[in-house]
């Protein structure tokens, strides 16, 4: 540890600080536009020069390592005089559009010129002036002369999103901060150049002029979308989602969230929103109240187990849904005698599953990513199925850590990647097993399925037994594929040999949760598949839509007597019977557990729009309608409490409920079928119906991937 001494205080800090890191740890602020925490320094603006004793010259805070002894004032006149300086050369080419600018209010340059600016410009020359930029839907470069070439985007580019997107060309007052060929801006994680703009150069181009920053409400909440759980602020204008923006969690998200937890509230106002409840007349839809709607639904399932038997009905939940919702859901049809519920859509292999009150997870903290020294990812798009996972993995890969890949063909992980596998999706069992024998000849071990052993997997094994913190990851596809156990159970064997962790990234915000409260068959139920396959005479869809979120599609449910669907939009109406209309993230209160087995909570941010209720009341009234027992919670905190009892929000569940274990004999024969993943713009409802998002690079080539997959 190094001591120093700033403005009269003694702190303490380790080797090769700087003296901006000294000022943080002691309270101090010291003015700055190009220092960010997470960044790397690069000492452009100056705007923290500070007065170092026997320094000829005020010295950059960011950019001078703390020697022991030395004497920094950060409020002397030297120091002042000198930031007071930069700030009128930062303002010399500045324009003066504060009145309309969308940072207005929260610009960290108009903060500081208050303090730190001149009354008057000694300047008379015509102010520079930089063309806009279109960089693609979500960013907006349309006032580029506002820039300070802080160099923030740029090096968020390099660093923490993988890919230099931005740049800076020419020299001097010509230098601009552009993409170079016309190239857009196409990073999965785009939308945190706006945050770290300390101007108003970069902005939100969905959310661009239509509100001031004072007139926003901000609330806390919960990304819906992958398993991180980012943190959210939810900025809201007269009960009406108008912004979104990360909350710092160091142990979940640090200061970042993925493109689809900023751009996707678009969907929450679009035009698809069902706001009323609905019937099927005739063939045509009618809007009904309430108590029609609900008594409809339940005198059909009453009927449909009168006639058929509680075998007949199931219920095809999103993992997307809150562990409120779940909860009620596995209740709700437990109670009238099926065991038919579940959340796994898209998976190939229904007999991949924890052991009895536990859940497939992460098998880490998320927070132990950025610090692995070997990991092998095993079928998963990293940069697009999980953003957050894989800025993550590539702050290890940046610090040496090696980074493995089993895939089907080569990706752009904008990281440095050491070793990769290829090898075609029905095969990866085979695969995977030859990395598992290429373990075995290393280490002398029983070899767990005979295999052919390549080159690439013995490169895998050997970055495998090096390093200590090491770990084995299981991707979307991996956890969706036809033999997923056997996937388990070889990565469960390499783990052991190797001292690797194993788990899930798991796919969506509350894959955990869901296996925690129960959301999939019991004792005798129908799976997904078998549900789709046309087997029900009642299904209820609660906030999914089977053309989207599965292989098997929505002709099974046209066999059925009555289709329900519970969702925040217009969907499933061509099997439909009844919609009802529920709330979305935004207007419900609710939980999600995510990849690391922590429960978060959230609150409504907005009242529900029209006739929208919380799909956990209508679960309720349903309930109470069908005699029901245990239908009599009044809140979705005592919701909660019934289905996790024990588990406070914010901490991670038990170990004892958390479990990768996996015992199956290991097949190899190839799958018969590829599985079924979601692309990063079609994962849930919300996404699918982001308009911004819709007209991104990744959401066209998805688009087009579909169109032309074989049917």
């Amino acid at each position: 540890m190094v001591e120093i001494e700033l403005d009269g205080k003694k702190v303490e800090v380790p080797a090769g600080s700087m003296v901006m890191h000294a000022a943080e740890k002691a309270g101090t602020y010291i003015p700055h536009f190009c220092y960010h925490k997470k960044l790397s320094i690069a000492a452009n603006c100056r705007m923290c020069l500070v007065d170092v004793e026997k320094a000829p010259k005020p010295m950059p805070a960011c950019a001078t390592p703390v020697t022991m002894g030395m004497i920094v004032r950060t409020k002397s006149d030297k120091a002042i005089k000198a930031q007071q300086s930069v700030m009128e050369f930062l303002l010399i080419n500045h324009p003066l559009d504060c009145p309309i600018c969308d940072q207005g209010g929260e610009c960290q340059l108009q903060d500081l010129a208050v303090g730190y600016g001149g009354g008057t410009s000694r300047y008379e020359e015509e102010k520079r002036v930089v063309f806009h930029k279109d960089v693609g839907p979500l960013v907006s470069m349309q006032e580029m002369s506002r820039c300070i070439h802080c160099t923030r985007c740029v090096r968020f580019g390099q660093e923490i999103a993988g890919v230099m997107e931005l740049g800076m060309s020419h020299r001097g007052e010509h230098a601009e901060i552009e993409t170079f060929v016309g190239n857009t801006v196409d990073s999965e994680l785009s939308g945190n150049m706006i945050d770290i703009c300390p101007v108003g150069a970069l902005t939100s181009k969905p959310f661009r002029y239509s509100a001031r920053t004072w007139e926003l409400s901000r609330r806390k909440s919960v990304s819906p979308h992958d398993s991180t759980g980012a943190n959210l602020i939810v900025q809201v204008k007269n009960h009406k989602v108008m912004r979104v923006v990360p909350l710092e969690n160091d142990a979940v998200n640090e200061c970042w969230i993925a493109d689809r937890d900023r751009f996707s509230y678009e969907a929450v106002n679009s035009e698809e929103r069902l706001i009323a409840p609905m019937l099927k007349q005739g063939g045509e839809w009618k809007t009904v109240d309430w108590q029609t709607a609900l008594e409809y639904v339940a005198n059909g399932l009453k009927q449909v187990k009168a006639d058929h038997g509680a075998g007949a009905i199931g219920l095809l939940a999103s993992p997307h849904s809150t562990v409120e919702e779940l909860a009620l859901a596995g209740a709700l049809v437990r109670g009238l005698g099926s065991q038919n519920i579940d959340v796994r859509l898209r998976s190939a292999d229904f007999s991949n599953t924890a052991p009895a009150g536990a859940a497939r997870w992460l098998g880490q903290s998320i927070a132990t990513l950025s610090s692995l020294q070997r990991v092998l990812v095993v079928g998963s798009h990293l940069r697009k199925d999980h953003p957050l996972f894989a800025q993550r993995i590539r702050q290890a890969a940046r610090k040496g850590c090696q980074v493995n890949v089993l895939g089907a063909e080569p990706q752009d992980w904008a990281m440095a990647v050491k070793n990769t596998v290829l090898a075609d999706t029905v095969s990866w069992v085979s695969a995977l097993a030859g990395i598992a024998a290429a373990v075995a000849q290393e280490t002398g071990a029983a070899v767990p399925a005979a295999a052919e052993v390549s080159d690439a997997a013995r490169a895998v094994a050997k970055s495998l037994l090096g390093g200590e913190r090491k770990a084995i990851l299981l991707g979307n596809a991996a956890a969706h594929h036809e033999k997923a156990a056997s996937l388990l159970a070889l990565a469960n064997w390499i783990g052991q040999q190797t001292g690797a962790t194993v788990g899930y990234f798991t796919e969506a915000a509350n894959t955990v949760g869901a296996q925690l409260v129960g959301a999939t068959p019991g004792q005798g139920g129908l799976h997904a598949g078998q549900m789709l396959g046309g087997t029900l005479k009642a299904a209820v869809l609660l906030n999914t839509e089977p053309a989207h979120d599965s292989a098997a599609g929505t002709a099974g449910l046209n066999h059925a007597d009555m289709v329900v669907t519970l969702s925040p939009f217009k969907s499933n109406m061509d099997v439909s019977d009844v919609l009802l209309p529920i709330a979305p993230f935004t207007e419900t209160s609710g939980s999600f557990v995510n990849a690391e087995g922590r429960l978060q909570s959230f609150h409504a941010v907005v009242r529900p729009l029209g006739e929208t209720r919380p799909a956990w009341k209508v679960l309720r009234v349903l309930g109470n309608l069908l005699g029901l027992a245990g239908f009599d919670a009044d809140s979705s905190q005592a919701v909660l409490a019934n289905a996790l009892p024990g588990v406070l929000a914010g901490t991670v569940v038990g170990a004892s409920r958390l479990s990768n274990a996996c015992s199956v004999n290991i097949d190899l024969a190839p799958a018969s079928v590829q599985p079924c993943v979601a692309s990063i713009y079609q994962l849930d409802g919300l996404v699918r119906r982001a308009t911004s998002l819709q007209l991104t690079s990744d959401a066209r080539a998805s688009s087009v991937q579909t169109e032309g997959a074989p049917a």
